[in-house]
């Protein structure tokens, strides 16, 4: 995430967060012997990783590029520790259904498909539990249905209202996304959801050309593993100054006239710890499968989620709710707003958790971390 050439950092004090330090781990196969199930969930195929047969329901949502299996430590904690613990291949990745109409990936038929899920499997209750893309679905999940979804954790990403992503500007969705869009990134420059919701394909060209380079690039560049320029030593990015946090975005996660989004990541020269070859290729080899044209199918639907969920615009999301973020996370860096007024809209918001030197994939970069906060947010429920 390389700062545009106009933007003057300065150095801010370091805000006081509950935050929990931990060594880094170095990522390992899971030992367990994980259930695959495949059920029928709002009318199509869902496919699914187990860990777990009773106990309380606790459901696992993913984003953008992954897979159930970017949850595989999680699975294994759970399961050991009473619950029945369900990753979802959301729909479009995996061995999921991929619906070909883009609005098949609004927010409201992604909720469907969660409470398909619980349905299918026997349960009318369940934990929620999103990342990345799959942070917004259980925020809306719980949000618009508390009646099944008890309680809500989201990783990466707060809860944003109607808006969804909490971005910076307009962290709640007071304006259509698509002008915040715009707003962000201004004039050259393209936000990273309408590149990727372009439906010329620009997006799905540049990954599927060389779709093995842009997912190792997009896991390393994006984590906390990546060198930041030196004139961010001792910066807090979860702080920084309003004008300063609009520079950041444009640097980080828009796409030049003419370029890819790929200009904004780094190449590594050794995959990182927490991430090793076999996990790599199992994301790699999903998404070669199935294709990238239903995972950027979800970002088509920015101005029609808004507008689906203008209903409950104004109402509290009010199940005991956590979120857990890193410092060093691009989205956690630029919904800081969203996660300072929280209380104004997340009425039983229990844990706000940053962890230090963690970038976006946070529960594979620190998952001891990530799975001591879900069992004693679990336990305390």
């Amino acid at each position: 995430m390389i700062p545009s050439s106009n933007w003057a950092p300065r150095t801010v004090n370091r805000t006081v967060v509950r935050c929990v330090r931990s060594r880094r781990r170095v990522a390992h196969m899971p030992s367990s012997d994980w259930q695959e199930r495949t059920v029928t969930s709002n009318g199509r195929r869902i496919h699914l990783r187990v860990s777990g047969d009773s106990g309380p329901l606790v459901l696992l949502c993913h984003g953008f590029p992954e897979s159930s299996y970017t949850w595989h430590h999680q699975l294994d904690a759970l399961g050991a520790a009473g619950y029945r613990a369900v990753a979802m291949d959301m729909p479009g990745y995996g061995r999921s259904a991929k619906p070909e109409q883009p609005s098949d990936y609004r927010i409201t038929e992604l909720v469907a498909y969660c409470v398909g899920v619980v349905e299918a499997l026997g349960e009318s209750t369940a934990v929620i539990v999103g990342h990345d893309f799959g942070a917004p679905v259980a925020w809306a999940s719980a949000w618009t249905r508390p009646d099944v979804f008890r309680a809500v954790v989201g990783l990466s990403v707060p809860f944003g209202a109607r808006g969804l992503a909490a971005l910076p500007g307009d962290p709640f969705g007071e304006v259509r996304p698509t002008v915040t869009h715009r707003e962000i990134a201004g004039p050259g420059l393209t936000f990273y959801q309408d590149y990727f919701a372009d439906r010329s394909g620009k997006a799905e060209k540049e990954i599927e050309q060389d779709l093995r380079t842009f997912i190792t690039s997009g896991f390393y560049g994006l984590s906390a593993d990546s060198p930041l320029p030196p004139e961010l030593d001792g910066v807090d990015l979860t702080s920084l100054p309003p004008e300063h946090l609009i520079g950041f975005v444009r640097a980080a996660m828009c796409v030049p006239d003419g370029e890819g989004f790929a200009v904004n990541l780094q190449s590594p020269e050794t995959l990182p710890a927490w991430l090793d070859q076999e996990t790599l290729d199992i994301f790699i080899d999903e998404l070669e499968a199935g294709g990238m044209r239903a995972p950027l199918a979800w970002y088509t639907n920015a101005d029609l989620n808004w507008e689906v969920l203008g209903q409950y615009q104004g109402q509290p999301l009010t199940v005991p709710a956590m979120f857990i973020g890193g410092d060093r996370d691009v989205a956690t860096i630029w919904s800081q707003e969203a996660r300072l007024r929280a209380a104004d809209h997340v009425s039983d918001l229990r844990r706000s958790v940053i962890i230090p030197d963690c970038g976006h994939w946070i529960q594979q970069e620190h998952p001891d971390v990530v799975n001591h906060e879900l069992l004693t947010f679990l336990k305390d429920l």
